[in-house]
């Protein structure tokens, strides 16, 4: 019995943990049932949701619009967002920011902060000596980095989304452009921790795009490869993209579509914005050459203006898009001086002519990038507001050599709406149809080492040596291990960017560092002293490029591997209740990796590197894990990159084979494949030696050379600071609400005082009072309301609420008198009518007793008693005292009287009729009339098998009490509330009580 106990302990404890971890994730799941996307554009954002009911949907704003400009106002005591900030911008251009995503990840000295500054000459952009970059110098209290203002932008986004969802979000994926390097990336990263926002990924803008066309033409993807161009450009940049789509078998979900990015090209400052800054500096040209002659100062020396003038060119600039020419017209431009001005779409196009030159720049990066043609193209698709200019269409259309250009995608929601679908598929609380995401590696990432090497006896040299990690448009999100051979001491290692080449002169001084990391290793040398019997089998490094595109060192190790016999012993009872646990759940025996929490190469996968001859005096072995998209974990399978072996040092190919031999074998838990049976202990005992792999973690030093992240105790600050900056909001908010809410009360509670309905129901001296009240509030409200708190506002509205209740309550209940007295007259007439049919049911078909229908009598007549008490009364009261009827009372005697005509109705609808008695022929008999209850149903039809003198089955008496009915629904035809024919018999041999109805 001991023994039965012990082996069933681990299975129910197994269960019991089966059970808190569903819990737990049910619990996760509540609080994540809806997800947002953000396509963080220059100048507008698109914000759009997914929940339970609301399949991808665009989040409206406060101004029911689609799309909400960028901007933020800043001031000492208040903040404003979206168009209310773009508004701001013309009384304010110094407190509003705008295309403040340029100078995320950039240094003071980029080229990029100079154009910014050359651009909106009336921020004031301080130095950041701790990290070398700038922040926005608004007043002396006022300072804020671009990533504090970029996380407020994302956190009014999730207010928006939340208000649009009515329900909590903190999962999102954001939109990057794909030109985005470590450095932006990890910048926009420290954004979304600021304003609380858990990313599930930072997706292309270019990737998402693409994931939107494809998922709304799934049934146009075939096992034929289809390759497309998106050329996107924007306000502040332009992309092109060539993207291929097929089907292709993955291990899960056999054949789904596929999209993967062949090639990237890119122009960081062609966009819309340049356009606009073009025209505005037309316009300001033509308004001073207006004023020459009255030695007016120059526009341009004035922010308001030119704040005006740059408002105006947008709008011009879409007009000249549909039309030849078009007036331009400011009302006090300066001066209180009206400007107006006629500009042609010449004109425009003339200003931005050396811009439309580089319109065909991208796509030929983009092609040399993907290797391919034009003619393999096979469509051009115009995404961005910026595409709508017909010299941009007309320019491209004549690069790409096409007959036209598609225009059949949104090209202002496309990139949110394939987010959105993105964050639907990462959230645990959807299930989309799979669709897989390859992306690709814009700039390539390499690792530096240099170690000493002997080039000739007693002679040694350092060698430089280069590894590439990520090669350009390499897939991604996936992971490598790089291999250290020859060291036994501790060592550093550089993580650079690859080859730039492909980069202009000018984008090379945008880029800003090629330098990532460098990385200090510590503990090498302990490692070998720990294990000084074992053979070195490498640092390994472990690199992972994630979803984001972000790089990270997961962890650095020291490898080594001796040569063990087997001694069989017997599973401890944490063995077998692992084992039990690992089989619930669907696994094998085989122990998890790394506590890490991150999906490592296996290390009994890694082989030596083998190939022919390289460099002498260094080994640098290469193993990625090329990850699949994020839809489906297993299409792609892992990629092998392995560098050649030194001369001398090419490891034989029979040790990869003893190896593998050897992995087969290994100790228990990892021997068997998942699922698989033990096996017996006679071939444990049997089993030869076999390789024992001991791993020691090694320290990491990281030292970031492109841009310091901010230290964890400043990124705190910042996100107590942005949280105060809400709570103030918020505060103010309330405030308004409630300073709103007394002043309507006190206008419309006036305007009633006047109107003949609510004179009727109150005296003059009641009038008076009230009036005197209001008037005494609103006074207080001009006078002090400025500075009253949000608690004073409310109570003083609930005071006037208390003195006019007695007035709301007395014109309520004669507003719902006519109707509520409608319904009872129709309830009571109805239900008499019901009763009296009821009375004259034959008593041999009767299915009603005596006492039901009394009780029914009994509470009409009280019903029809109490209305007429009741009226009677109140007509004897003047309007203006307490009314004795009111609506809930009658409301209160409807229900308990439509409570007892339920009751009776529910049992009409499931009586079943009495059998009839039979004549000398068989024939059922209908009684007369005429005849009485004694002389009927004395015999019943025999059951089958019984002759015609069997004694008949009598009928069981009815119970005359009955608990208190309740409300029931009408039931379906065939519910559980009918009975069967089966079932029938078994009902007739016992008394049906009321209650069981």
């Amino acid at each position: 019995m001991a023994a039965t106990v012990g082996r069933q302990r681990p299975r129910k404890l197994a269960c019991w943990v089966l059970m808190a971890v569903l819990l737990a994730d049910l619990l996760a799941l509540s609080d994540t049932l809806a997800v947002m996307s953000v396509d963080l554009g220059s100048e507008s954002m698109k914000v759009a949701i997914v929940k339970p009911g609301v399949p991808m949907e665009i989040v409206l704003n406060k101004e029911s619009r689609r799309k909400t400009p960028v901007t933020v106002t800043l001031k000492e005591n208040e903040r404003f967002f979206g168009d209310t900030a773009a508004g701001m911008a013309i009384k304010n251009p110094k407190a509003t920011l705008r295309y403040f995503q340029h100078l995320l990840g950039k240094q003071a000295d980029n080229p990029h902060v100079a154009l910014y500054r050359a651009r909106f000459p009336e921020h004031e952009l301080s130095f950041d000596p701790q990290r070398q970059t700038v922040y926005f110098q608004i007043s002396p209290q006022l300072q804020f980095s671009p990533e504090e203002v970029l996380g407020m932008v994302l956190n009014y986004s999730r207010s928006l989304a939340e208000d649009f969802a009515e329900q909590p979000i903190k999962d999102a994926v954001i939109t990057v452009p794909a030109f985005f390097n470590q450095a932006e990336r990890r910048a926009v990263l420290q954004a979304a921790r600021m304003a609380g926002l858990k990313v599930l990924q930072l997706i292309n803008d270019n990737t998402a795009t693409a994931l939107s066309y494809g998922v709304f033409r799934r049934k146009d993807i075939n096992a034929t490869a289809q390759n497309i161009m998106f050329y996107d450009m924007g306000s502040g940049s332009t992309v092109c993209t060539i993207v291929t789509y097929q089907t292709v078998k993955t291990k899960e979900a056999g054949m789904q579509p596929q999209l993967q990015i062949r090639g990237v090209g890119f122009d960081r400052t062609l966009g819309g914005l340049e356009m606009e800054l073009r025209l505005r500096e037309h316009l300001a040209g033509l308004f001073n050459e207006q004023r020459k002659g009255q030695r007016a100062k120059d526009v341009r020396e004035n922010p308001r203006a030119m704040a005006k003038l740059l408002r105006e060119a947008n709008r011009l600039k879409t007009v000249l898009s549909a039309n030849a020419d078009h007036m331009a017209q400011i009302e006090g431009l300066m001066d209180d001086v009206d400007f107006k001005a006629k500009v042609t779409r010449a004109e425009f196009e003339e200003l931005c002519a050396d811009l439309f030159e580089r319109v065909p720049g991208p796509v030929q990066q983009a092609l040399q990038s993907a290797e391919m043609s034009l003619d393999e193209i096979e469509q051009v698709i115009l995404v961005g507001g910026a595409t709508r200019v017909p010299k941009v269409q007309e320019v491209l259309l004549k690069a790409v050599g096409k007959e036209e250009l598609g225009k059949n995608i949104n090209a202002d929601e496309a990139a949110a709406m394939g987010a959105v679908y993105q964050a639907a598929a990462l959230s645990k609380a959807f299930k989309v149809k799979p669709f897989v995401v390859r992306d690709a590696v814009v700039y390539p990432i390499l690792v530096e080492f240099t170690r000493e090497v002997e080039d000739e006896p007693g002679v040694h040299s350092l060698k430089h040596n280069k590894r590439v990690l990520f090669s350009r448009m390499g897939p991604y999100p996936q992971r490598k291990v790089i291999t250290f051979n020859r060291y036994s001491h501790d060592f550093n290692f550089h993580i650079n960017y690859g080859d730039l080449g492909f980069l202009g002169p000018e984008d090379l001084r945008v880029f800003g560092s090629h330098n990532l990391t460098t990385v200090k290793l510590k503990g090498v040398g302990e490692s070998f002293k720990k294990y000084p019997d074992y053979e070195s089998k490498g640092i390994k490094a472990h690199f992972n490029l994630d979803e984001s595109g972000v790089l990270s060192l997961d962890r650095v190790e020291s490898v080594f591997e001796t040569l063990v016999e087997d001694s069989p012993e017997e599973e401890s009872t944490l063995t077998k209740l692992g084992n039990t646990i690992s089989s619930l759940f669907g696994g094998s025996t085989t122990p998890d990796t790394k506590e890490n929490g991150t999906d490592a190469v296996q290390e009994e996968e890694e082989s030596p590197a083998e190939g022919t001859k390289d460099e002498p005096g260094e080994q640098a072995e290469f193993k990625e894990e090329a990850e699949a998209p994020v839809e489906d974990t297993s299409q792609t399978p892992p990629l092998e990159s392995k560098e050649d072996t030194p001369e001398g040092e090419k490891p034989p190919e029979k040790e990869s084979g003893d190896k593998s031999e050897a992995q087969k074998s290994s100790e228990k838990g990892e021997a068997e494949p998942e699922g698989g049976p033990p096996a017996p202990e006679e071939e444990k005992k049997q089993k030869p030696a076999r390789k024992q792999r001991m791993v020691e973690e090694i320290g990491v030093e990281l030292v970031v050379l492109d841009l310091p992240d901010l230290p964890e105790d400043e990124l705190a600050r910042s996100v107590q600071k942005l949280e105060d900056l809400t709570f103030r909001d918020l505060e103010k908010q309330e405030r308004e609400k409630a300073a709103n809410s007394l002043e309507a009360f006190i206008f419309e509670t006036q305007d009633k005082l006047y109107q003949p309905e609510y004179q009727e129901v109150s005296t003059e001296e009641q009038r008076e009072e009230i009036s005197g009240k209001l008037s005494a509030a609103s006074t207080w409200l001009e006078d002090e309301g400025f500075g009253a708190t949000t608690v004073m506002l409310k109570e003083k509205l609930a005071e006037l609420r208390k003195l006019c209740q007695g007035l709301f309550f007395r014109m309520e209940e004669r507003k719902k008198w006519p109707e509520r007295l409608s319904a009872l007259d129709n309830l009571l007439n109805h239900s008499s009518m019901f009763l009296k049919g009821a009375r004259l049911i034959p008593e041999m078909d009767q299915i009603f007793t005596e006492v039901e229908m009394t009780t029914l009598e009994k509470v009409i007549n009280e019903t029809w008693a109490w209305k007429n008490a009741t009226m009677a009364e109140q007509a004897k009261l003047p309007a203006t005292e307490k009314p004795v009827l009111l609506s809930k009372d009658i409301e209160a005697k409807m229900m308990a009287l439509d409570r007892e005509v339920q009751y009776l109705l529910n049992k009409a609808k499931f009586a079943k009729p009495r059998p009839r008695p039979r004549d000398k022929n068989g024939n059922r008999t209908e009684p007369p009339l005429n005849v009485s209850a004694s002389d009927q149903g004395e015999k019943v039809t025999p059951p089958a098998g019984h002759t015609e003198d069997a004694k008949p089955i009598s009928e069981p008496e009815k119970v005359e009490t009955r608990s208190e009915p309740k409300d029931t629904e009408p039931l379906e035809l065939g519910g559980p509330g009918v009975d069967s024919e089966q079932e029938q018999p078994a009902r007739q041999k016992r008394p049906l009580k009321n209650d069981e109805l």
